[in-house]
């Protein structure tokens, strides 16, 4: 029988579903399915309520499993006409379906943003009993002295118990951030003696975005970026000189001016291009007055996206005044953000006890992917990345430094990327910016880097231009333990990547090859693919160290290692040249490891597939149950790998480089925003075990 948790507002305004959105990734990561229902939407069709929609995409739900209940329209006639029972009974029916394929329910009420805020307590009490969940309680702190917040908690608990209903925890979201300790010590743990969780407001959260804005308004877009993610961190109404406008105009603020203010215009845009001045989050054009072409044209290159309304300019700073970020709007920054909040501030452990969910069997590759980001926050690493000219980079930084994973210091010219960042309308504060060109670390890299390679012929003065690309500068920082690791390789290739590593930082004790390996993320496993990115020929000595490494990495990242070695043999019913390389290949692993579970040659088939397995092998501990698997060279290893990734749907994580002393990974030039992310965080993975 599913488990429910009934998410319920306690005050208006608590800001719940970042709760909502913290408890998902918690619980994916220890329960095999994890459902989530809305029993009350305020639109008119549940299935496309934000926030049904975000937890389909954020966490991978179906659209059984992810559902809206009744619109407020609907419940509002079923009271109006004495049918209370009926609410229940048609969110019980929904909730039951929904439940038939969970093993924990995540349920979220009401805002209490109703004109009976009374009634709405009432109706989410109910609906928590009637559908037998436990209520984890939001209180907003937001405005409350903190003597204020801890009566809060105090009256909302007492009103729960009134109510019946089985409390799971308390907790106080959108406190003032320099109260939140005061807050958290005043709070009083209830009956229970459990904690209370506090957690403060965040600016990246409840700062609307561009598209919020837009969407507000009803406005329609005129030119500019089609980036609608920037944060609007404040309002500049444009009703003065072009002077005094931009003396007080701050980055992120979105400009308002009616639509024949092109001297507001044209200044808008030539500030959002010079360094020295402030990006605009937006511009929105008010009046509805036809707009000139020649500063259209122009506006088309805005770094910043520009909207036209028909609303006067008074009308239109009104409307923006009022809108409110949300999370359910699904942008990645904020999702990001509420995350890294919930993760700094609620003890997972702690309220997973009071859960006893079954351990979940399964690892999919969502679940994977959340433990590496909690594997990496849990001993914060530094980790430096080059390519601090790359969006991607950029932006991978920012979400990065929001969910709290890992220290970071990007390399760059800092106007540049500063400015890139601003036009991109990326945060990176909290992120340390050096150029390599201009650091007074550049000598001493040199230094060392030519000590190093002085029996290679290197002079301080080759030294000091070596220094001046970021991969050599971000390498050497690792070598001298100013950072714990380098991700790089978005804009470069892989052997611009590997180089600086293989001539200073070189590899571990035993290792004579560098090589790689593909985690390949299955619906409900996970394989280790090596190598498929590095060595194209390997012999038999290298493929058993290949062999070994990929084995270690396997343990590393949580997978127990059986190792298969390759080829289109299996056992002794096949000869040939590479047959014999991978024969030979297998002893060295077993003569180096005799604990090591590892079989060879055998084919993928045998490798994988049990009922193959008993007819080609029988006996083996590998055969039909292989976790890691050896390729004979890069070409087989690389096309397979691509065809896994393409052909079942597999997600690739890697090329995860392995044999060196100290982590250095390298990415695809048409990496993502999110193969960054989980690059960095294996990066940072792997630096707690050097």
């Amino acid at each position: 029988m599913a488990r429910g948790i009934y998410v319920s507002a306690m005050t208006p305004g608590s800001g719940k579903s970042l709760v909502t959105l913290g408890l998902a990734d918690m619980l994916l990561r220890h329960a095999d399915r994890v459902g989530f229902f809305r029993p009350i939407v305020e639109g008119s069709e549940p299935a496309q309520d934000p926030m049904v929609r975000l937890m389909q995409r954020k966490f991978n739900l179906t659209a059984e499993t992810s559902r809206g209940g009744l619109t407020r329209r609907e419940v509002r006639s079923l009271l109006v006409a004495g049918e209370r029972g009926e609410v229940d009974s048609r969110c019980l029916t929904i909730y039951n379906e929904v439940a038939a394929h969970c093993d924990v329910v995540i349920i979220e009420g009401t805002d209490l943003s109703g004109h009976d805020v009374a009634l709405e307590f009432v109706l989410n009490a109910r609906l928590a009993n009637n559908l037998g969940a436990v209520v984890l309680a939001v209180v907003n702190g937001r405005e409350m002295t903190v003597p204020e917040t801890a009566d809060a908690v105090d009256v909302a608990r007492r009103e729960l118990h009134d109510a019946r209903c089985d409390l799971l925890a308390m907790m106080v979201n959108r406190a003032e951030p320099d109260d939140v300790d005061e807050v958290r010590t005043a709070v009083r743990p209830g009956a229970s003696g459990r904690p209370v969780y506090v957690m403060p407001e965040l600016n990246e959260i409840s700062q609307p975005s561009m598209s919020e804005v837009a969407k507000a308004l009803g406005a329609r877009q005129v030119a500019g970026s089609s980036s609608l993610e920037r944060d609007v961190v404040g309002i500049k109404v444009a009703a003065m000189t072009v002077g005094n406008f931009i003396s007080q105009l701050e980055h992120g603020n979105l400009v308002i001016a009616p639509s024949d203010r092109a001297d507001v215009m044209v200044a808008a845009l030539a500030s959002a291009v010079s360094p020295e001045f402030p990006v605009p989050s937006g511009m929105v054009l008010t009046g509805g007055l036809p707009i000139d072409a020649g500063i259209l044209a122009l506006l088309s290159q805005a770094p910043f996206p520009v909207f036209a309304v028909d609303d006067d300019t008074y009308t239109a700073a009104r409307k923006v005044s009022r809108v409110r970020g949300e999370i359910a709007s699904g942008q990645r920054r904020k999702v990001a953000a509420a995350l890294g909040v919930w993760t700094r501030h609620v003890d997972e452990h702690e309220l997973l006890e009071r859960l006893e969910l079954p351990r979940p069997e399964k690892t999919t590759p969502l679940r994977f992917l959340n433990q590496l980001i909690v594997r990496a926050r849990a001993q914060r690493k530094h980790i430096v990345l080059p390519e601090g000219l790359d969006a991607r980079v950029l932006r991978a930084a920012e979400i990065l430094q929001r969910r709290d994973v890992c220290a970071l210091t990007i390399l760059g010219p800092e106007g540049q990327v500063r400015e890139l960042a601003a036009s991109e309308g990326v945060d990176l504060s909290g992120t340390t910016i050096i150029n390599p060109a201009t650091s007074g670390l550049r000598d001493d890299f040199a230094r060392e880097y030519a000590a190093l390679r002085a029996k290679k012929g290197v002079t301080l003065d080759d030294a000091r231009e070596r220094m001046l690309h970021g991969a050599y500068f971000g390498t050497m920082m690792v070598q001298l333990g100013r950072v714990d690791g380098m991700v790089s390789g978005a804009a470069h290739t892989t052997a611009n990547t590997i180089r600086p590593a293989l001539e200073f930082i070189r590899t571990k004790d035993g290792v004579e090859i560098v090589s790689s390996v593909f985690l390949m993320l299955l619906q409900d496993r996970v394989l280790v693919y090596g190598d498929c990115a590095v060595n194209p020929e390997p012999d038999a000595k290298q493929l058993a160290d290949i062999a070994l490494a990929s084995a270690d990495t396997a343990s590393r990242f949580g997978v127990t290692p059986r190792v298969a070695m390759l080829s289109y043999s299996t056992g002794a019913s096949g000869h040939g040249e590479s047959v014999e390389m991978v024969r030979e290949a297998t002893e060295l692993v077993r003569s180096r490891r005799p604990d090591l579970p590892v079989e060879g040659p055998i084919q993928y088939d045998a490798a994988v597939d049990a009922t193959t397995a008993a007819s080609k092998l029988p006996g083996s501990s590998v055969a039909g149950q292989a976790t890691v698997f050896i390729f004979p060279d890069l070409n087989t290893g690389n096309n397979t790998y691509k065809a896994v990734q393409q052909s079942a749907g597999a997600v690739a994580v890697g090329p995860i480089l392995q044999g060196l002393r100290k982590p250095v990974n390298d990415l695809s030039r048409g990496c993502t925003v999110e193969d960054i992310v989980n690059t960095v965080a294996i990066t940072a993975v792997q630096a707690q075990e050097v």
